[in-house]
């Protein structure tokens, strides 16, 4: 990668200043449980792109950054629930590059309590937390709510629940442009389908994407073609989402999970993220089992560090 140019005086760093580690490696993992079923599994390891900003977080919030940039917005405005990765890495964006950012948080009365290690994260990184109620967060997306909230706080680039725009679909189109060639089912796991769509529209057209959703409700799949259609203007790319393995919805890890997790790092060497990387793998073997996939398959399993 070249390096990139100085910010004018004044201008805060633009994201490629933090060196991301791109593309990120694709390693082989020697399994027997899927080597049994003639199924080759690699680990595309997004996890470590960086260290504050992993995965899929990287892909979906630099484009978003960038277009602050671009339109002078010095704070970042976004969304989320009490244990939300994409609060966590926006915060961390904003003290890395010296940005303002402003967290809406799901649930009023999460304020009078002790902020859990996600949120207290969070505010360590300088981010302001707002906490309205859930009815109040259900209309965030209405325009009346961002005026309000402009009214409030004032100029901000807004940035969706999850990252998930169509400057986050551009932006994870890279992650299946570098692994084009390289297997022949991709997977990933979905909480507001924004990396879905972005890597099936940049894998080759011989490939197919996998998406594992991590909550419950059966919905993700309107949204990822939603999100297509608001990022290309059409459908793009052969993939689908599995409903199957959300283990009791978003933050839920049952106890069988927990030792699935804990056997696959022991097996090889990769600590799982339990939210969403856990329940892919989780949902991958089970399919493998299943004989969903054919003998000589290869199928690379992207390691977010998050959802």
């Amino acid at each position: 990668m070249s390096p990139a140019a100085p910010a004018a005086p004044g201008t805060p760093p633009g994201p490629d200043a933090l060196r991301p580690r791109l593309p990120s490696p694709l390693d082989p993992a020697e399994d027997e449980r899927f080597a049994r079923h003639g199924v080759r599994l690699l680990l595309k390891r997004d996890d470590l792109i960086h260290p504050e900003l992993p995965g899929n977080k990287w892909r979906k919030l630099t484009p978003n950054l960038r277009a602050a940039a671009e339109s002078g917005h010095t704070t970042l405005l976004t969304f989320g629930g009490a244990y939300s990765h994409h609060l966590r890495a926006t915060a961390a964006a904003g003290r890395l590059l010296g940005l303002s950012t402003i967290g809406v948080v799901r649930g009023d009365e999460l304020a009078d309590r002790p902020l859990n290690p996600s949120l207290e994260r969070c505010a360590a990184d300088g981010m302001r937390l707002v906490f309205v109620d859930r009815a109040a967060y259900r209309r965030k997306t209405a325009p009346e709510f961002t005026a309000g909230l402009r009214e409030r706080f004032g100029a901000f680039h807004l940035v969706p629940e999850g990252g998930s725009n169509a400057l986050a679909v551009h932006g994870c189109t890279d992650l299946g442009r570098e692994l084009r060639g390289r297997a022949d089912v991709v997977t990933v796991p979905c909480g507001t389908g924004g990396t879905l769509a972005g890597l099936a529209a940049g894998l080759a057209p011989d490939q197919r994407a996998l998406g594992f959703a991590v909550l419950k409700g059966g919905f993700l799949g309107a949204e990822v073609e939603r999100l297509q259609r608001e990022a290309f203007g059409d459908r793009r790319g052969d993939w689908r989402v599995e409903h199957r393995f959300h283990c009791g919805g978003y933050a839920k890890v049952p106890p069988r999970l927990r030792a699935f997790a804990e056997d696959f790092s022991t097996r090889h060497g990769v600590i799982l993220e339990s939210l969403y990387v856990a329940k892919m793998l989780y949902g991958l073997l089970s399919l493998t089992e299943e004989r969903a996939f054919r003998p000589g398959t290869a199928i690379a399993a992207v390691l977010t560090g998050t959802g």
